[in-house]
């Protein structure tokens, strides 16, 4: 194994170890449609995938199209918001989301980035991600997971900002593979190089980790 790993690049070990334990990563986000996705995307800042996936139902049920979430009283979006933190505030998102996209777009979430980045709450992640997931566009979307395991292997330094890790592993990894590595990186940040008590041990990428060299 050691010998192998000496005649592949460290990308490419990476690539390999990604592969085996996420041959197919799928979203753990929750939805049904292109607006469903892209608000839940919203929702997920600074929470988990889990806690969004336990108000959306709530909220795309009762509110099951784009005008009657445009039209519904923020009070009771900010009551069905609540667990997830910054309830108020994610709440006026969605209104203003969904009045966007039902006057400006007939209901329907445009593919254009300064379009999607026009609206509140939409950043150049939210949008890397929608469009990676929902139309399966080249894009790596950096998140506090893709962003720590990139630096623990090396991908990037420790000194670069969220766009200069995204712009690096753009670089290292093959274009048509991007929206693959994403999320491959997010879910081995969230279930083994987690930020906390990383599962070092079990991990092939030993030889390579910054941060078990350090440990």
């Amino acid at each position: 194994m050691i010998g192998l790993m000496m005649k592949m690049s460290k990308v490419e070990i990476i690539e390999d170890y990604l592969n085996e334990l996420f041959e197919e990563p799928k979203c753990e986000l929750n939805y049904n449609n292109d607006y469903e996705l892209l608000i839940a995307i919203v929702l997920s800042a600074q929470t988990t995938d889990k806690r969004v996936n336990s108000v959306t139902p709530i909220l795309f049920g009762k509110y099951d199209s784009i005008e009657k979430l445009m039209n519904a009283d923020i009070k009771d979006i900010e009551d069905i918001l609540r667990p997830l933190g910054s309830f108020r505030k994610k709440a006026l998102y969605v209104k203003e989301i969904a009045r966007i996209l039902f006057l400006d777009y007939d209901g329907k979430v445009p593919i254009k980035r300064k379009e999607l980045e026009a609206m509140p709450g939409v950043g150049r992640k939210t949008v890397n991600v929608f469009l990676g997931e929902f139309y399966n566009i080249p894009t790596i979307a950096v998140d506090t997971h893709v962003e720590r395991v990139s630096k623990r292997l090396g991908l990037a330094k420790d000194i670069d900002d969220v766009r200069g890790v995204e712009e690096k592993l753009k670089r290292k990894f093959k274009r048509e593979d991007w929206a693959k590595r994403h999320l491959q990186l997010v879910l081995f940040g969230r279930y083994h190089c987690k930020a906390v008590s990383p599962n070092c041990d079990a991990c092939k990428l030993n030889s390579i980790c910054k941060y078990k060299k350090r440990s």
